[in-house]
């Protein structure tokens, strides 16, 4: 059920800003900055051989991980995200080992424009674990 890592997403004040570093400092692919409202962030990819980092940074006051943001003022790790075949089967499949998925429990079209979901860090030693459909 579980495929590859997909990416590790690092909330930041300014995305661009944090991607640039990774971009000068080992050559990597950046993408723009793309805002999603539906999710309260902007990402920017950083792409590297096996995986991608995502920076995400809060989308006005009401984002999601602003106050993460606010504690953790020069960034932090925020979420693991994991490719899977079908969301909706892994989603269930979680539910019944007894995680919890975050929000309404319906998948949500996320940065690459392929259904998300997110699922509670308590539930997976302490990180925020996003599932992709591959």
């Amino acid at each position: 059920m579980l495929g590859r890592l997909n990416h590790v997403a690092i909330a930041v004040k300014d995305a661009e800003k944090a991607a640039k570093i990774y971009g000068g400092a080992f050559g990597a692919e950046i993408s723009g900055a793309v805002p999603l409202p539906e999710h309260g962030v902007i990402t920017v990819f950083v792409t590297l051989p096996n995986t991608k980092i995502e920076f995400i940074q809060p989308l006005g006051e009401a984002s999601p991980i602003a106050k993460f943001v606010e504690r953790n003022a020069d960034g932090g790790i925020h979420h693991i995200c994991y490719e899977v075949p079908d969301i909706v089967a892994a989603r269930d499949r979680l539910i019944s080992e007894g995680a919890r998925v975050l929000g309404d429990g319906e998948p949500k079209i996320g940065a690459h424009g392929k259904p998300v979901l997110f699922f509670h860090p308590k539930d997976f030693s302490g990180a925020l674990v996003e599932i992709e459909q591959a």
